[in-house]
């Protein structure tokens, strides 16, 4: 299996058998990454934000998930689990759906934007989670503080932060260094994109940092 990170909260996750994933396309003029163009099969989307649900520019015609339940597409297990974009119960942000895939005997966990700790349902509901994908930027979503309370709730065996500030990101949210700071095992990986192994996951939690895709 193959994660690449496009930028924001958008990766693209491609199976061995090459099925792909992309996960909260962004409309690349709202946040300054380049556009995707990328192959996919199925798209999720976490909420009806134009930073995350730019569907329609994607080639192709790839199966769009954008609601809670459970999915299979060409042997990929997707569950989508319903939680809120705020402290406030979705009063502020509405809603948001965090992903979780099963492929290639590896779970990975795409959070969107979520906005406040899970509760004990919503993890039973989650399971285990090998790869976490968490936003940390913060004023948006969960920030350094919340996501490193939510990721020990998780557990995960990698965790990759997400929609954080960046060179090309006008928004008012933070590096990941206010993230991975004091953080032990942090891997910053000279790449967008990793290839990854269910017998080669660290047996240690590690926090690896993608460069985005250029």
């Amino acid at each position: 299996m193959k994660i690449k990170w496009l930028g924001h909260a958008a990766f693209a996750i491609t199976s061995k058998s090459g099925d792909a994933i992309i996960t909260d396309p962004y409309t690349a003029g709202t946040v300054g990454y380049r556009v995707i163009n990328a192959k996919a099969d199925i798209v999720t989307v976490s909420h009806q934000h134009d930073d995350h649900n730019d569907t329609k520019s994607l080639p192709g015609k790839p199966q769009v998930i954008d609601k809670e339940g459970e999915y299979e597409v060409s042997g990929i297990k997707i569950k989508g689990i319903p939680c809120f974009h705020d402290e406030s119960g979705g009063k502020e942000r509405g809603g948001n759906i965090i992903f979780v895939y099963e492929i290639d005997g590896i779970r990975i966990a795409h959070l969107g934007d979520l906005g406040h700790a899970l509760s004990k349902e919503q993890l039973d509901k989650m399971g285990r989670i090998d790869i976490l994908l968490i936003p940390v930027g913060g004023y948006f979503t969960i920030d350094p503080v919340m996501a490193t309370e939510v990721a020990n709730q998780i557990s995960p065996k990698v965790i990759i932060p997400m929609h954080y500030k960046t060179e090309v990101v006008n928004y008012p949210i933070v590096s990941v260094d206010a993230f991975t700071k004091d953080k032990k095992n942090v891997k910053k990986i000279n790449a967008s994109e990793m290839a990854i192994e269910k017998d080669t996951l660290p047996v240690q939690p590690e926090i690896w940092v993608l460069e985005y895709t250029k």
